[in-house]
């Protein structure tokens, strides 16, 4: 935990908030199809390398106290490693996924299966929506991604299944396809203490978004950091928070100073070798919220 001052001269407290996560280790993990721009079938992946990197990550949310849940991986699903897309929780409801596409179509009714066996009340969804990759809760309202991959009718959708308000915003570059890829929700627990949770922030990539969705989250969000494209271009928005400790990718060096200023603290994880699949640490990281949990 730490004290900084921002902008606005209020003293601000980080603390460190326990997270449970779903993961899903490596073992098939490959690209042997582009479904986006980051994946070149010809460029030669390293499944051993990919399943150290993410290793890393595993251990080091377990060595700074958070929970982690592992579901199987299955051979033929390479991108299930990327389980963020597999579903959105909140409240111990699980919002199951409907892939754009058919090479993950697949891993439906495996994240379906492990939701309902955890004791979650798992909803099937009517419409194309890829989870968590375009589903951020942030205190108490859904941010939600269009443009690439879920629909704006799972907009709806998520409203109703939650009773929460969805904030729409359109993501324009094809390099960032998924919410989580320009923006990283930093305070994802936000008690009375921190202001509750109109006090929620986060970082985003301004660039990402078309000009509507620039202006809803300028002033939603007028304390967010603001993170150049040198930074989102290496993932760096693609990050994991418990309030405190914001895991990122090494790389995003200017987004690492960013944080520091704010008083977070950056825990660097290179996942290299994953982002060949186009995803990062958020993208291997599915919070799975409890009921009555506070936001």
């Amino acid at each position: 935990m730490t004290t900084t001052t921002p902008a606005n001269n209020a003293p601000t407290t980080r603390t460190a908030q326990h997270r449970r996560y779903l993961m899903c280790r490596p073992e098939h993990f490959t690209v042997s199809y582009t479904i986006n721009p980051w994946m070149e079938p010809a460029k030669p992946t390293d499944t051993a390398k990919a399943v150290a990197q993410w290793q890393v990550l595993y251990d080091t949310y377990l060595q700074l106290g958070h929970e982690v849940e592992l579901i199987d991986p299955a051979e033929g699903l390479p991108d299930m490693v990327y389980t963020a897309n597999g579903g959105f929780i909140i409240d111990g409801i699980a919002y199951a996924p409907k892939f754009r596409f058919a090479e993950r179509a697949g891993e439906e009714r495996h994240f379906i299966e492990w939701f309902r066996a955890a004791g979650f009340e798992t909803v099937i969804p009517e419409e194309v929506n890829e989870g968590e990759g375009d589903f951020l809760l942030a205190g108490n309202v859904i941010l939600a991604g269009t443009g690439f991959r879920s629909t704006g009718d799972s907009h709806r959708e998520v409203g109703e299944v939650f009773g929460r308000e969805v904030v729409s915003l359109t993501l324009t570059d094809p390099r960032f396809y998924h919410l989580d890829t320009a923006i990283s929700v930093l305070d994802p627990v936000v008690g009375a203490a921190q202001g509750g949770p109109d006090a929620a922030n986060i970082a985003y990539l301004p660039g990402a978004f078309d000009e509507a969705s620039q202006q809803v989250l300028a002033e939603r969000f007028p304390d967010a950091i603001r993170v150049s494209d040198a930074d989102g271009a290496v993932f760096g928005l693609n990050s994991a928070s418990d309030g405190y400790n914001v895991f990122i990718s090494p790389r995003a060096t200017g987004f690492e100073a960013q944080l520091r200023e704010r008083g977070y603290n950056p825990v660097l994880i290179d996942l290299s070798e994953l982002l060949l699949g186009g995803g990062g640490i958020k993208c291997c990281t599915l919070e799975l919220r409890a009921k009555r949990e506070s936001v």
